[in-house]
């Protein structure tokens, strides 16, 4: 495995000019040997784009890409060593399942006993020790995609494995199953595995560190806790979390911190008060949705803004058209300027 250093930015127009121009924008960024990452954004937020340029299918227009300090930014995938799984299955379908799984070994002369040991330890972790000797031609997408993962997995040389939304074709049934098996295979091998999603779950189900990406810039790095309680950034707010974080004017509640022009308050925070104390705001109710483990309740404050509070079966819930009194102080209140963390 290799500890990944990225110091680039990259366009895919010549002579940049604006923040627009660039796909990723500049960014200094360190994946530890043996980590646990996903890359999470929209699509065109630059994580694809990111992934390729660490596999060595796209050059950086700028800067340079180092594993374990080594510049490797002109090398080629097969030079830097790496696994890359795509988000459609690459697999051989006149190939049995285990001649699929051995094909990368074979390629590098691995021994046959070794190979045969390494094939049932990957095909067991992934259930599949049953299908070995069947034809890749008839199985199901889900299960060929389970020996693309087996193969980006197989190597025990790799530098890292990165994985391109390889969860897309899969019945969602299975995606929560491979999700908890890629993070068990992640404990077992001590491999660095680099994920690309649009998918909050799969993200912070997979992942160790989480890199929230928008609009070619990696605004946050950190753990599913780190990203829900303390965003760095109004879009990880709005992104993780479902609803996403209550933004509001700072202006709205007192003694909020010199600088701030917003503040943030998940909706699981949100609480409802019986008058008006300090830290609410007034609002009308427009909307109670019944989730089952929880209401959510959608509000316009005074100030137009809407604001939403997930609240518990166990408590009195508003309905539509009262008024309410809102607390959004509190010690999980964050506030902004220019969408960014005010310390």
């Amino acid at each position: 495995m290799a500890r990944i250093e990225l110091d680039l930015a990259h366009a895919y127009k010549p002579n940049p000019q604006r923040d627009e121009d660039y796909a990723l924008l500049p960014l200094k960024m360190d994946f530890v040997d043996g980590g646990a990452y996903a890359l999470l954004g929209p699509s065109g937020c630059g994580k694809t784009t990111m992934l390729n340029i660490i596999s060595g299918l796209v050059t950086p227009s700028h800067g340079t890409v180092k594993f374990d300090g080594k510049d490797v930014t002109a090398l080629s995938p097969q030079q830097r060593n790496i696994a890359q799984v795509f988000q459609f299955p690459v697999i051989y379908d006149t190939m049995t399942v285990a001649e699929n799984l051995a094909f990368p070994l074979r390629n590098r002369g691995v021994a046959p006993e070794r190979i045969k040991q390494r094939v049932g330890v990957i095909a067991e972790m992934l259930e599949m020790s049953a299908q070995l000797d069947m034809r890749a031609a008839g199985l199901a997408a889900d299960a060929k995609q389970k020996i693309s993962l087996g193969r980006g997995l197989v190597r025990e040389d790799v530098s890292a494995v990165l994985f391109d939304e390889p969860l897309t074709v899969i019945d969602p049934h299975l995606k929560w199953q491979l999700r908890r098996k890629l993070k068990q295979i992640h404990h077992e091998l001590k491999l660095t595995l680099i994920y690309v999603t649009h998918d909050q779950v799969e993200a912070l189900t997979f992942a160790d560190q989480v890199v929230v990406m928008t609009r070619g810039r990696a605004v946050q790095v950190g753990s599913a806790t780190e990203l829900f309680e303390r965003p760095q950034h109004t879009f990880v707010g709005h992104f993780i979390g479902s609803p996403g974080m209550n933004f509001l004017p700072a202006a709205l509640v007192p003694n909020a911190p010199a600088g701030a022009t917003a503040l943030g308050i998940r909706p699981e925070y949100v609480t409802l008060a019986a008058t008006n104390v300090a830290g609410t705001v007034h609002g009308v109710v427009t909307q109670a949705q019944d989730i089952g483990t929880y209401w959510l309740v959608t509000a316009r404050v005074d100030a137009g803004q809407v604001v939403r509070a997930r609240i518990s079966p166990e408590h009195a819930v508003p309905k539509v058209g009262d008024a309410v009194w809102l607390g959004i102080v509190g010690g999980h209140t964050c506030y902004y300027n220019n969408e960014e963390l005010v310390a």
